[in-house]
């Protein structure tokens, strides 16, 4: 399933050439680049195993991007870490698809962690500006008894718990085939 999930950005490889094209990020110039309001979903659902990998700016879904310092700082990210190790609920996955999750990792300079070394900052460090760009990686692997019942991937919780995140690009592989798309608040569920 690993494997599925890591080939997932090579099959869509042309629509976010397409999309990088149409949408040039002026501020970094990079396929990758952090957008304020924006976040990503890679989706696969391979037999009965469904995974989910969510990325967002911090920014989204705590309402800032620097190292928590304050009382009221460090309570925000504690209950948004709370609320992402809740993914059944998040991702409003029906009861009837029986899924479990088998494993869950959550990752963020916020929460501790080290930041990836190709993080975006120059290379003498003399730009603060991007070292202040903390994401939040979440990643959710479900084992789901009956996933004929995922009909569809409802993600109104996502908007609706973090209100900041404005759209999320989606690559999804299920059974169905391949696609990606760009879900928002007014139009927030795919199929399978």
């Amino acid at each position: 399933m690993r494997r599925l999930l890591l080939a997932l950005p090579f099959a869509l490889l042309p629509l976010a050439v397409t999309h990088a094209a149409d949408e040039h990020d002026h501020e970094h110039g990079s396929l990758g680049a952090h957008e304020h309001g924006v976040g990503r979903l890679n989706a696969t659902l391979d037999g009965q195993t469904l995974e989910l990998e969510l990325e967002s700016p911090a920014m989204n879904l705590v309402g800032f991007e620097h190292a928590a310092t304050t009382d009221a700082d460090k309570a925000k990210v504690a209950a948004v870490r709370a609320q992402l190790e809740k993914p059944l609920i998040l991702f409003n996955l029906p009861k009837a698809a029986g899924c479990v999750v088998a494993t869950q990792e959550l990752e963020s300079p916020l929460f501790g962690d080290k930041p990836d070394a190709d993080d975006d900052h120059d290379e003498e460090g003399k730009d603060e500006h991007h070292h202040d760009h903390s994401e939040i990686h979440a990643h959710y692997q479900f084992s789901c008894s009956a996933p004929g019942a995922l009909k569809n991937l409802d993600l109104a919780n996502i908007f609706n718990t973090f209100p900041a995140t404005q759209k999320i690009q989606v690559q999804l592989i299920s059974p169905s085939g391949q696609q990606g798309v760009e879900v928002t608040a007014k139009a927030a569920a795919l199929k399978f």
